[in-house]
């Protein structure tokens, strides 16, 4: 069966470039602390909390993962709705700003498994998948 009705117009989220630059030097540093400082200066940045979901999950430390991405996650909710955004409808991979939103459902998505949260860690799969397919594969891929 074909949907008749159109899709919702794409969201894209504003770009932050001092949270970016001030990001990117924290991941030059690749110290825990300087990620975190850049959470702490900039706690709506998405981006952000997804460079320390990602670090500490690829460090084992699960919880600390899940906890990081869960909070990227609202904030970049937050940011969506702001945008335009009604629930539904593609969050583009594509677009920069969205990827820090994207990558933080990835990794809540692998934290939820690890912790045995099976039903949510299939939401944000799902989740994931309906924003942009090629996020989903682009970040399964890495």
């Amino acid at each position: 069966m074909q949907n008749l009705l159109p899709e919702p117009p794409a969201t894209l989220l504003p770009a932050n470039e001092e949270a970016d630059a001030t990001l990117a030097t924290a991941e030059q540093d690749g110290r825990d602390a300087a990620l975190a400082e850049v959470a702490a200066r900039f706690p709506t940045h998405s981006a952000a909390w997804a460079a320390l979901a990602a670090k500490s999950f690829a460090g084992g430390q699960v919880v600390p993962a899940y906890a990081y991405a869960r909070t990227g996650y609202h904030r970049g909710l937050d940011q969506l709705r702001r945008a335009g955004w009604k629930g539904h409808g593609p969050v583009p991979w594509s677009h920069e700003p969205n990827r820090g939103f994207l990558r933080c459902l990835y990794v809540l998505s692998r934290a939820a498994d690890e912790i045995g949260e099976a039903d949510e860690a299939a939401r944000c799969a799902q989740f994931l998948r309906d924003c942009d397919p090629a996020a989903a594969d682009a970040l399964a891929s890495n």
